[in-house]
């Protein structure tokens, strides 16, 4: 690093001190705390970003301000990597090693050691971050300190896109180190015609007593999806009914999260003074999606020749496990973390993942969208296959491939229940949930328990996981596992059973056999 740059690196550094007493660290949500205390945060990030884009080769990295569905005084920032998934694992130890630097000297020892072990130049070579932020007031403020990060990284320079969904500025990221078009237009523009497409390729009468589905109402969390929802809701007018608002007794419903990376569908009934919400969640969201693609696969006879990957965790309910498998499927396991599970999903033709919370995606290799457009155009295919193979390909390009997007996971559900004709009571009934429990343990040293095979099996302390396997035993479809939290200290424990009663008795029962192996007490 030359003089030049340590001094701008030192002077503006000088500007963004860190709070006192808080310690930081970088997680699947990157960073998030209360906004006020995040400027140092958010500016030394700015810095990482460029490091990033510089290791890169000067490819271009994403940084979002948002704390998703964090309460509105809260704030966060996370960094989306060349490829337009996250940040990558390697550089999360310096991330919260710069985040809690005491000091702009400490800072920039930091930064020095860090470019020179990973040979990062610090030449004025160029480098380009994308901005990206919600609709929190703090969001502005909290923008221009990253910009002033970047900034402050010779040859860097920052892209503001404004007010985006997490999910926009992932995909943008991802269009750009493509050379393709990544402004918000392109982004509307390409889910919706992927949508039309969908439409315009549903059969004549497709469907049990196709019928139309009626309007959907979406709840948006008071988040920035409310205001990108309605752009979409103005182009696609004539193909899809949607009001955009809270809730309402006896209507289809869905609801997206603060930042608009997770959905979830439910209806609520009313029964005299109660209200029940029934929920349709990431589980049944994953298993509409892989029945609609196995059935275009079957169309194009290639429903066992195609690597299809469905991905989930170990929270997924036993029953749509078991429902995926009946469909001849494969199933796979990773631990918990959207980082795993879209890792793992890249490594098919088509890779399926959702995480019961509804975040999710659908992956397609490009080996298997070159297929496909030959597929489409070859006449001597057949309509029929070539049909399927437009769906597929127009499925591709409407699902986010960088990460889980609430807004193009909703336009595909509402494509599917058009194009098989089913209300959301019927999708609902393709498998019933087991009932399940979830408690949490708290305990000194979350890290004594250590898990393997995806997090399903207890490695220590030594003979945990026996105790667990004999007491599961004893109910019938009983499943119970248990993990350490990644941000608290406590054990999360998991059960699943024949009934309700069973699956609390299970949970508390493991929960106890939990505190005797540690010395704890259970929070339910």
């Amino acid at each position: 690093m030359n003089e030049e740059q340590r001094s701008i690196l030192l002077q503006s550094s000088s500007r963004f001190p860190p709070p006192k007493g808080t310690k930081l660290s970088y997680g699947t949500a990157g960073f998030r705390a209360d906004a006020s205390i995040l400027q140092s945060t958010v500016f030394r990030i700015g810095i990482l970003a460029a490091l990033r884009s510089l290791k890169t080769g000067g490819a271009v990295i994403g940084l979002m301000i948002t704390a998703s569905h964090n309460k509105v005084s809260d704030n966060g920032i996370k960094v989306a990597d060349p490829s337009g998934g996250m940040l990558t694992q390697d550089w999360e130890p310096f991330a919260d090693s710069i985040a809690n630097a005491p000091d702009p000297e400490s800072l920039v020892k930091l930064i020095t050691e860090f470019a020179k072990k990973e040979n990062i130049p610090l030449d004025g070579a160029k480098a380009a971050v994308l901005l990206g932020r919600d609709t929190r007031p703090s969001g502005e403020s909290l923008v221009e300190a990253a910009n002033k990060g970047i900034c402050s990284v010779v040859g860097a320079v920052a892209i503001d896109m404004g007010i985006v969904t997490t999910p926009e500025l992932h995909w943008m990221v991802r269009a750009r180190n493509k050379g393709l078009k990544a402004t918000e237009l392109h982004y509307f523009d390409q889910l919706s015609t992927s949508f039309r497409c969908l439409i315009d390729l549903i059969p004549e009468k497709s469907g049990d007593n196709h019928h139309p589905i009626g309007k959907l109402v979406v709840d948006c969390s008071n988040g920035v999806g409310g205001e990108k929802l309605q752009v979409l809701k103005e182009k696609l007018n004539a193909f899809l009914h949607l009001e955009i608002r809270n809730s309402d007794v006896g209507i289809r419903c869905a609801s997206l999260d603060g930042d608009a990376d997770r959905f979830v569908y439910f209806t609520l009934t009313s029964n005299g003074d109660n209200n029940k919400i029934n929920l349709v969640d990431g589980d049944k969201i994953l298993s509409l999606f892989a029945l609609f693609i196995k059935q275009q696969l079957s169309i194009l006879n290639q429903d066992v020749g195609v690597g299809v990957g469905v991905v989930q965790t170990a929270y997924a309910n036993g029953a749509s496990t078991k429902y995926l498998n009946d469909l001849g499927l494969k199933v796979v396991f990773t631990p918990t973390g959207v980082k795993y599970l879209h890792g793992k999903a890249e490594e098919y033709d088509i890779g399926i993942y959702f995480e019961a919370n509804g975040h999710g995606t659908v992956l397609f290799s490009d080996h298997f969208l070159s297929w496909l457009d030959g597929i489409k155009n070859e006449p001597c295919s057949g309509l029929e296959k070539q049909n399927a193979a437009k769906r597929l390909l127009a499925v591709a390009n409407l699902m986010n491939q960088a990460v889980g997007d609430a807004l193009s996971g909703l336009l595909l559900v509402e494509a599917i229940l058009q194009h098989m004709g089913w209300s959301l009571d019927k999708w609902n009934q393709l498998y019933h949930d087991l009932p399940s429990r979830q408690l949490k343990v708290k305990v000194a040293d979350r890290s004594a328990v250590v898990t393997t095979n995806a997090e399903t099996s207890v490695e220590k302390p030594p003979g945990l996981q026996e105790a667990i396997t004999a007491l599961t035993s004893k109910y019938p479809q009983g499943r119970c596992f248990v993990r350490p939290s990644g941000t608290e200290d406590v054990v999360r424990v998991y059960a699943e059973a024949k009934t309700q009663e069973e699956a609390d008795e299970l949970a508390d029962s493991v929960a106890k056999i939990v505190q005797q192996f540690l010395g704890s007490h259970f929070i339910a």
